[in-house]
């Protein structure tokens, strides 16, 4: 086994959760080959790292708080390509609905070497093993006491 290639694609999986929970769009796309495609649950699929990007920026703005965990990493080295399994735990908390969701899910990747050196994503998608989302009225003692995007956030009247 290449364990230098499985660090390097760990690191890669790592950034890419980093960047969609910081909301770093560029660095975001750049763990993405430019043809990279995705498969989120039955229903959302794209074809382009562009197409993914501009759905994350639009959906995932500084309104939406997200937490991502992936873990347990099954990654196979075949020369410049690979696969990857992950386990995902994440968390996304939109206050201006009241709403939070948590759940898990196995993300299925598959990763190329890419000409500079880097490895990216060539594909990424997940199955959901549960989702639950909660309102926020139903936990009468929840406060957000802190949120990096508040300052972007208009203010209600």
């Amino acid at each position: 086994m290449d364990l230098e290639a499985v660090a390097a694609i760990s690191r890669l999986k790592y950034r890419y959760l980093r960047c969609l929970d910081t909301k770093s769009w560029d660095e975001f796309a750049d763990t993405l080959t430019p043809d990279a495609t995705a498969t989120y649950g039955v229903d959302l699929q794209f074809e382009s790292r562009d197409a993914l990007v501009d759905f994350m920026r639009n959906t995932l703005g500084p309104h939406v708080i997200t937490e991502h965990h992936c873990d347990h990493p099954e990654i196979d080295i075949d020369g410049e390509t690979a696969t990857g399994i992950w386990y995902l735990a994440d968390t996304v908390l939109i206050p201006e609905h009241n709403m939070v969701l948590r759940g898990a899910a196995f993300y299925s990747d598959r990763y190329v070497l890419c000409d500079d050196g880097e490895w990216r994503i060539a594909h990424t998608g997940y199955e959901r093993t549960y989702e639950v989302v909660v309102s926020l009225k139903d936990v009468p003692s929840f406060q957000l006491t802190s949120n990096r995007w508040a300052m972007h956030q208009p203010r209600s009247a």
